[in-house]
């Protein structure tokens, strides 16, 4: 299509985010007799899921031990539940395992779902835990495990699938797409309000409020707004955490072992659940050899073809500015050991995968914030930022959140996001996970 001189409202990123915000917000306009789908324009540097969003390893869980990140996702959980086959979801629900130093974690969780009513079981103690999993598969063998929360919701989506779903319901709404187009910059009028938005073809009027939902390039969107790159952060506690950066990146570690699909079931050869191991029991290759013997963790899923999955990522060194998000992700060399060792520490059916290992396109990079959760706010009177911090694919429900406040509505979901929280001290707690996002 050709570039418009002028629309109502332009969402910019075309991956789950930017999708979800423009189907749900077209969606809005028609309900309330606002106005209609044609009054949304998606704008994308390449195609819908052509970065994150396209190669995310597509799980969608619950298992958070931040509240507002628990309840926000239970939102997000009735919006994938909402029309599974559209989404390409599987609802095979997810099973977190965890050592001693997590039952704390994991058992606050599972209190918070039973009251917000995310249906889910807990199992402590390491025999209970033993037998759970074993009545689903009689080959598990991981140690060092004390608690098991069973989420009963939850499991995962095929990723390019369901961003190409999202996409056919913009379409069926009246919302424009177009690709191809790079934003470049923003004109601002006196009031700091967007009034045009610069592309690669041309520049756009801007009729009502603008939305950035840019994934991995959060960072480059974050200088061309003008924010600083380093800010001062303040602890629940009032101390002060000066100069600290706003954005790091990590490259996600994640693979897949070519195998049938189908030895990965359940007892009854029924699909498993996302499986999510944390122990610190010491971790051996097959053939003996030490890998660690520190807290390690995994997660892996059923795929199409074979099992996908990864572990905790690691910090990127060196500049990502020009590129923050390269075709291949730089895997750490020593990933597909420690990630086949951890199967088959899992499950006898996974003893001698590592032949099988394939390194795929898969997990890419991710922008962190300063505390690793994401940055959901307006930073002009016209322009919302999304800035997911690598939570983004499971988060489908955040678009439908912020369409309600882009039309005048309050979020109680997204209002622990907001950027003010970095200066007074309104911060998520931390958890025992060694993961960045947990």
């Amino acid at each position: 299509m050709a570039v418009p001189k002028r629309a109502p409202y332009v969402v910019v990123g075309a991956g789950i985010h930017g999708l979800s915000t423009a189907y749900h917000l077209a969606k809005e306009l028609v309900e309330r007799g606002l106005g209609s789908g044609a009054d949304v324009l998606v704008l994308d540097k390449a195609t819908p899921g052509a970065g994150a969003s396209g190669i995310a390893c597509g799980v969608v869980r619950n298992n958070y031990f931040q509240p507002a990140m628990s309840e926000l996702m239970q939102a997000c959980v009735e919006v994938w539940e909402s029309d599974p086959e559209a989404f390409a979801y599987n609802p095979v629900g997810y099973i977190a395992l965890g050592a001693a130093v997590q039952e704390s974690d994991l058992t606050a969780t599972y209190e918070r779902q039973e009251r917000i009513g995310y249906r889910s079981e807990l199992i402590v103690g390491a025999a209970e835990v033993d037998a759970h999993m074993k009545r689903l598969f009689p080959d598990w063998r991981a140690q060092g495990v004390t608690i098991c929360l069973h989420e009963h919701q939850g499991g995962f989506a095929f990723n390019v699938e369901s961003v190409l779903g999202l996409r056919d319901k913009c379409l069926g709404e009246g919302v424009s797409l177009l690709s191809y187009t790079e934003v470049t910059g923003f004109r601002f009028g006196a009031d700091r309000a967007v009034t045009a938005i610069e592309t690669s073809k041309g520049e756009i009027e801007v009729g009502e409020q603008v939305v950035i939902a840019p994934g991995p390039w959060a960072a480059r969107f974050w200088a061309m707004l003008g924010l600083p790159d380093r800010i001062d952060i303040t602890t629940p506690s009032g101390r002060i955490v000066p100069d600290r950066p706003m954005w790091t990146y990590w490259n996600l570690q994640e693979g897949e072992i070519t195998v049938d699909p189908l030895m990965f079931a359940t007892a009854d050869g029924g699909p498993p659940p996302v499986i999510h191991l944390d122990t610190d029991a010491p971790l051996c290759t097959d053939d003996g050899e030490l890998v660690t013997d520190e807290l390690w963790g995994i997660y892996f899923k059923r795929d199409r073809h074979g099992v996908q999955g990864g572990a905790s990522p690691l910090v990127v060194e060196g500049d990502v500015e020009l590129d923050p998000y390269p075709s291949t992700t730089d895997v750490d060399p020593g990933f597909p050991d420690m990630w086949c060792a951890a199967l088959s520490h899992s499950m006898s059916r996974f003893e001698g995968c590592r032949a099988q290992y394939k390194t795929a396109r898969s997990g890419g990079v991710g922008a962190f914030t300063a505390d690793n959760f994401p940055v959901f706010d307006y930073f002009g009177p016209n322009l919302y930022a999304i800035l997911d911090s690598n939570h983004g694919y499971k988060m489908i429900g955040v678009g439908r959140e912020v369409a309600s406040v882009l039309l005048g509505g309050h979020s109680g979901l997204l209002h622990p996001f907001r950027f003010e929280r970095f200066a007074t001290g309104d911060l998520h707690p931390v958890s025992s996970s060694p993961y960045p996002w947990s």
